[in-house]
């Protein structure tokens, strides 16, 4: 793999450092995947394969036990106004959403279907 040219000054100096180019003549740091590859990981899907973006209103599609509380969020619960987070960060939970009665909360979209 041929490291490319800066893409803000165009200097062949470019150099890799683990996923990121660096120009040393302008300081810029660009990233080796491409834009395409970057929003394909990033799709984000419900139970049923639709996919989910930010502010999206969804349905918990089964019972969830909350850690540190007897009470549970329930089949058909709606949600409005959810966020997407990065899952590899957060244990595999893709989507932060506030619900009435519990707070902030972070789901997995395999639990839940879009509206």
């Amino acid at each position: 793999m041929s490291i490319p040219n800066c893409p803000q000054c165009q200097s062949a100096y470019a150099y890799e450092d683990r996923d990121l180019f660096i120009c040393p003549e302008c300081g810029n740091e660009w990233s080796s995947t491409s834009e395409a590859e970057v929003e394909a990981e990033t799709v984000v899907k419900d139970s049923n394969g639709n996919v989910i973006v930010d502010g999206d209103a969804i349905s918990v599609i089964k019972d969830l036990k909350v850690k540190g509380s007897s009470s549970a969020i329930k089949k058909g619960t709606n949600v409005k106004n959810i966020r997407l987070i990065d899952p590899s960060m957060n244990t595999g939970h893709d989507i932060e959403c506030k619900i009435d009665g519990f707070g902030v909360m972070k789901l997995k979209s395999e639990f839940v279907k879009k509206i």
